[in-house]
């Protein structure tokens, strides 16, 4: 299926159901039922959603076009798995998990998670010959942005003024959530300069990591067989529901959560790279380590 092609009914709810049952049954099981669901449990549900599309696609000739999205998805859950039920309990991981020190268990916490966006990384060159096929490139940081009337968007605005004042306007909102959130001392600014360097590296890591394996890696497989807008949805989804127990927590940070992954994908296909959906991410992310750094709040609340 080429990209002017519309995606079938039967395409979309395949992908749509893959997203939502791979993402919600932990939700759903600690909150509604107070099961908590374990690390590998999580990966087993989603492996087997996953799973099932794969198998399908040989059967069934409509969901053909989502085989490499279905995938890909594999590969995700099964490295994550690796990564976060095996590698993160090796003895000196632990140590530095557990340290207290936020130079230590959140550097460490990036080195795993660089380790899955590595991976993928892999994969995506495998599946797609070159870097630019999955958005691993700077892009053309002054494209026009497709006029969205709700966001401020106009005709004949390009990304360089748009990221730009996007960039300010939504780290406010997060600073605003984080200081209503976690009531920091008066005297954060000081607090947080001891862990300064820690945080800028931590936030431009997290960005690279998050952009990249769970944005622009699902937008390579999914922009063409689901439509752009689809693709856009389906990712944002599963981004936003992926911060249900993170920072921002809850339904506020899934909301959150979905609409910056839905504009930062956007970008993403609109410049055909990376660049403004990382340094939009880097300078939330520089907002919410700060917190974290100094205790003024924790994942999950």
């Amino acid at each position: 299926m080429n990209q002017t092609q519309s995606p079938t009914k039967t395409l979309l709810a395949a992908a749509w159901l893959t997203i939502l049952l791979a993402a919600l049954p932990k939700i759903i099981l600690q909150e509604l039922f107070q099961y908590k669901v374990s690390a590998d449990l999580q990966a087993g549900i989603a492996l087997l959603v996953a799973l099932a599309g794969f198998g399908l696609t040989f059967a069934w000739l409509a969901l053909r076009p989502l085989r490499t999205f279905f995938g890909l998805f594999l590969a995700l859950i099964g490295v994550e798995w690796l990564v976060y039920t095996r590698v993160d309990q090796l003895p000196f991981y632990q140590s530095w998990l557990g340290n207290p020190s936020f130079n230590v268990y959140m550097l460490a916490e990036q080195s795993l998670r660089l380790m899955v966006t590595l991976a993928m990384i892999a994969v995506l060159l495998a599946v797609k010959k070159t870097a630019s096929a999955f958005f691993l490139v700077k892009g053309d940081t002054s494209a026009p942005v497709a006029p969205v009337r709700w966001l401020g968007a106009k005709p004949g605005e390009r990304w360089n003024t748009f990221g730009r004042n996007f960039a300010f306007f939504i780290s406010l909102g997060t600073l605003a959530f984080l200081v209503i959130a976690g009531r920091p001392p008066l005297d954060i600014v000081l607090r947080a300069i001891p862990f300064l360097p820690a945080v800028l590296l931590a936030a431009a890591l997290n960005a690279f990591n998050e952009e990249m394996t769970y944005k622009a890696s699902f937008l390579s497989v999914l922009e063409g067989p689901a439509g752009r807008s689809q693709a856009l949805l389906l990712m944002a989804a599963y981004f936003g529901l992926g911060h249900y127990y993170g920072v921002p927590y809850g339904v506020i940070g899934v909301l959150m959560a979905g609409f910056l992954g839905w504009l930062l994908g956007k970008s993403m296909l609109e410049t055909r790279g990376l660049f403004w959906a990382w340094f939009i991410h880097f300078w939330q992310d520089v907002l919410i380590f700060s917190f974290l750094a100094i205790g003024s709040i924790t994942p999950g609340g």
